[in-house]
């Protein structure tokens, strides 16, 4: 049995990502349990019957804390600082102990975590049960965000380092999802190397296809008398559209466009209070959250990413699996890679907001052809993923002479 550890099956890139993923494995018949920390609600991707979703129990801070410190005593000078001390320690340690009685009562092969924080509690709560099951876990965002001036003041964060250099060696795999967040795991924690997995996130699905072929009924993609430039993502910092409406002003100032922005977070009110600053509010919508992203992508004349940071961005992906026109900002570490070098679409520096104006303007007047968009984003299919993902489960389980077992 597989399972699969989330922050939450409600959720953005990379829920929908282990979803997928979860998806994959179950339909190659692969027994597959999904385990949620937070319950926030059903899920907006759907969970196919056969996959069991469990959702564990919040413990104290306290009790999270002193479990830390049973699973690991001797590593108490890395847990101090990011763990043991700050008023404010991460949540995730609360579902510990839950976690430990999870995998003592269910003993799945594996367990399949995403994130700093949810791939140490998978390997302490490893330690605490005594289970047999191989732990990999897998990184999704550039290391250096976390010591971004949004985060290095925050212990938690700051002093992450060292407590994942002590913990990630005696995880069975460690996957990263592209070459740059590979090389900057290995540089900040010292681990070698050569045994992270670089895997591409199971992003473009037949899904994609499928639901990008219904109807959007925004009244800006319908009327089309002029262009519109669509951003998706949460209204975080790291998502920096702060840049991209700064960018979108100078080009409106230039020419005839419309701008549409599909997330919510904490940054709404400061992007609309931005919005009246520059004098855009009659071109810039923000909807919200959008269940169904792929019609506005598919009819969107370019997609904007302006993040500051990201790891394989899955909506950068998406729009060019739909073939609409893409533009991002160079952030460490997955445009680059994604975009090769630039072949597939403009990379701007992060926070310019004058060169990401320039780079839609040409854009919008030169777009590359749709069909070599689709072609570039087919490299990071669901299906690939799944290969890559079962490959290591299965090598690291045969090195111990263990198999996974099926339905």
């Amino acid at each position: 049995m597989i399972a699969i550890l989330f922050h939450k099956v409600r959720g953005g890139g990379v829920q929908r990502s282990l979803l997928h993923l979860a998806n994959e494995f179950h339909r190659r018949g692969c027994r597959v349990e999904l385990i949620a920390c937070r319950d926030e609600g059903p899920p907006f991707h759907p969970v196919p019957p056969g996959i069991t979703v469990t959702h564990l129990q919040k413990s104290g801070h306290i009790c999270g804390r002193v479990s830390t410190l049973r699973a690991d005593s001797k590593g108490w000078r890395e847990l101090s600082l990011p763990v043991l001390f700050p008023v404010k320690t991460s949540w995730h340690i609360q579902y510990l102990p839950a976690l430990s009685d999870y995998l003592r009562e269910r003993q799945p092969e594996v367990i399949f975590s995403a994130g700093p924080y949810m791939n140490l509690i998978a390997l302490w709560a490893r330690r605490m049960s005594g289970a047999s099951t191989k732990v990999v876990g897998s990184e999704r965002v550039s290391f250096s965000h976390f010591l971004d001036a949004h985060h290095r003041y925050k212990w938690r964060w700051r002093y992450l380092a060292p407590l994942l250099a002590r913990n990630y060696p005696r995880a069975d795999g460690i996957v990263a999802v592209s070459e740059g967040v590979a090389d900057e795991l290995a540089q900040y924690t010292g681990l070698e190397r050569e045994r992270i997995s670089v895997i591409y996130n199971p992003v473009v699905t037949p899904a994609v296809y499928e639901r990008a072929r219904e109807p959007v009924t925004h009244p800006w993609f319908v009327e089309r008398d002029r262009p519109v430039i669509l951003g998706v993502g949460r209204l975080a910092d790291m998502k920096d559209f702060t840049t991209l409406l700064r960018a979108f002003a100078r080009l409106r100032a230039e020419r005839a466009a419309r701008l549409v922005i599909l997330g919510e977070g904490k940054h709404r009110r400061t992007l609309e209070a931005l919005v009246t600053e520059l004098g855009v509010a009659e071109d810039v919508d923000l909807p919200g959250w959008a269940d169904n992203p792929y019609p506005f992508m598919a009819n969107a004349d370019l997609f904007a990413l302006s993040s500051r940071g990201e790891g394989l961005p899955n909506a950068l992906l998406e729009a060019m699996a739909v073939g609409c026109p893409v533009v991002s900002t160079d952030c460490p570490s997955g445009p680059r890679e994604i975009l090769d070098g630039g072949r597939y679409g403009p990379l701007v520096a992060v926070g310019d907001d004058a060169g990401l104006a320039r780079a839609m303007a040409e854009t919008l007047d030169a777009p590359p052809a749709r069909n070599v968009l689709m072609e570039r984003a087919a490299m990071f299919s669901q299906e690939r993923s799944a290969d890559a993902h079962l490959a290591l489960f299965r090598r690291i389980l045969e090195s111990d002479g263990k198999r996974l077992a099926a339905e």
